[in-house]
């Protein structure tokens, strides 16, 4: 089987793609763009060669970012939280068959190591945002909205077990912070309040010990296997806009009960590595 082109691999094997950044999280304005996240299967046979497939793309087209199924299940269940967020946006636009396995399993990405690796994000970015207000005064403050955010999250998907990403009615509060309209030192207060309750809510967890890596494992060979045989058991992807991601208890929404995702592209800075956070 020939090398592909890595963006061929997102056009013709995506098993599931998203928009991400503030349109999913409820923040968006009118001068937010959108940001595409995505999963692609490469087929088996191109691992037989010594040259291995991507572990992920970029594009095709501007802000889109998409992980090869296994570094995605990696880092998943590292407790990444750019990947975490990406298996719960509300706004789907691409799913088959295995992009639907993928989103059924999300629970069992789900751990209390997700304390430690959002915490570990939320400190590095916290202290930028200190060394910003000492060098030039001020924080930037479209960063420290999406630092709240990521701590609101996180403190909440310990309290519940479940990860939602829409900041539902704390979204004018957030959007006042995003422009400048609350002073850095209650800010900084907030951001305080929100990490010692993320303390409190680990102490009465719902969430494991850990992932559960056996179930992410076995759906990962079934997934490989079955490209190998030439039948993955795929339904063709197909275009979902607006499609809402099953929540944590499967119950399939209601039709038009999703956001619709608009016409622009979101820059994200927390694509994996880049160490920021999402922007819009």
């Amino acid at each position: 089987m020939p090398p592909e082109d890595p963006e061929h691999l997102v056009r013709d094997h995506t098993i599931y793609s998203c928009v991400m950044g503030s349109r999913a999280f409820g923040l968006a304005t009118d001068a937010s763009d959108t940001d595409r996240r995505g999963v692609f299967l490469a087929p088996t046979p191109l691992f037989w060669r010594f040259q291995k497939p991507p572990t992920h793309v970029e594009g095709p087209g501007e802000e889109r970012f998409s992980w090869e199924l296994e570094r995605f299940c990696e880092l998943a269940l590292r407790g990444n939280p750019n990947i975490l967020e990406c298996l719960h946006s509300p706004l789907v636009e691409q799913l088959d068959g295995t992009g639907r396995e993928l989103l059924s399993l999300r629970g069992a990405f789900l751990s209390l190591q997700v304390h430690e690796t959002f915490g570990r994000y939320a400190l590095s970015q916290r202290r930028r945002l200190e060394a910003t207000v000492r060098t030039k005064g001020a924080p930037r403050w479209k960063h420290a909205m999406h630092l709240l955010r990521l701590l609101m999250s996180a403190r909440d998907l310990l309290r519940t077990g479940e990860l939602r990403i829409d900041v539902g009615d704390r979204r004018e509060s957030l959007l006042e912070v995003k422009r400048g309209e609350v002073p850095w030192a209650r800010v900084d207060a907030w951001m305080a309040a929100l990490a010692a309750e993320t303390e409190e809510a680990l102490r009465g967890s719902p969430l494991p010990p850990e992932p559960d890596h056996a179930r992410v494992a076995d759906f990962l060979f079934r997934v490989r296997r079955d490209s190998a045989a030439g039948h993955r058991g795929r339904t063709p992807p197909t275009p979902a806009p607006g499609v809402e991601a099953p929540a944590p208890d499967r119950r399939t929404p209601a039709p038009g009960s999703a956001r619709q995702p608009q016409a622009h592209h979101e820059v994200v800075e927390g694509v994996v590595g880049a160490g920021g956070l999402g922007e819009g």
